[in-house]
């Protein structure tokens, strides 16, 4: 199983994510998720989830790029395609609250995995991110192009999806990319805090502040989600995409080594 799920009481949930070698959000990976989130809606005590990984080197490392056509098909309950995007505004529209705890790597739809959860914690020492896309003639297409901005502003957003490089974690905490940079021996403490502190306090009022603050901001609309996602698949179908690709996993992507933890500098 990709995901494992600690039930620390019925209020607090750990969900730890292992999909060796760098954990990449492949079909299986999309697959399971749909059963997680399928589990985690149904119970309706739970007030806050965390997601882990059990790899330090890697958070999600990014979409797998051998086999994109075993993605499982068809439309989610919120409309959008069942693959990610329906989990990402099911994440969004939950009444529990998802944080994601991150060592590692997480980019590319790794980046955007981390970025429809509710809260973003990352280890000052071993967490980076990136958007790469942009180093293989692509662009973001699960989510980026509509929510990292919402994070950190359109110019810094730009940055970062144009430059395809990799950003430590205090600079994304800066750039408001995760909440904060915590030193790496004080992360779990810190979060197993922070989520005991929301599992403590009332369902009806957790809920509630997540629903009126979701009908205040301005997220993604489900018609550019798609239409950026289609986009995306058609982009890795030309000659230049294709041969960018063919190039990195050559020389080593989606094993682990040197060109998965060093992304930025082999693009």
């Amino acid at each position: 199983m990709i995901f494992t799920t600690q039930k620390i009481s019925e209020s607090y949930w750990k969900v730890r994510i292992e999909n060796p070698p760098v954990n990449v959000f492949d079909a299986a990976f999309s697959k399971q998720l749909i059963v997680l989130m399928d589990e985690m809606e149904a119970e309706e005590n739970l007030k806050v989830v965390v997601f882990e990984s059990a790899n330090p080197d890697f958070f999600v490392a990014h979409v797998e790029l051998l086999n994109i056509t075993d993605f499982p098909k068809g439309t989610g309950k919120t409309g959008l395609s069942i693959s990610w995007p329906d989990i990402a505004k099911r994440l969004e529209q939950a009444s529990f609250v998802s944080i994601a705890s991150i060592r590692g790597r997480a980019r590319g739809l790794g980046s955007e995995f981390v970025q429809a959860f509710d809260i973003r914690f990352a280890s000052k020492e071993k967490a980076f991110f990136g958007q790469p896309e942009i180093g293989i003639g692509s662009f973001p297409g699960g989510g980026g192009l509509e929510r990292l901005h919402l994070l950190t502003g359109k110019a810094r957003a730009l940055e970062i999806i144009l430059s395809g490089n990799d950003y430590d974690a205090e600079t994304a905490a800066l750039y408001g990319w995760v909440n904060r940079a915590v030193p790496d021996a004080e992360l779990d403490a810190f979060v197993t805090n922070f989520a005991e502190r929301i599992a403590s306090f009332d369902k009806f009022a957790i809920a509630s502040i997540k629903s009126i603050m979701n009908e205040r901001a301005v997220l993604p609309k489900n018609d550019h989600i798609m239409e950026t996602q289609t986009r995306f698949f058609q982009s890795l179908e030309s000659p230049e995409s294709r041969q960018r690709i063919k190039r990195l996993l050559d020389n080593g992507l989606q094993t682990s080594g040197d060109v998965e933890l060093n992304l930025g500098k082999h693009l």
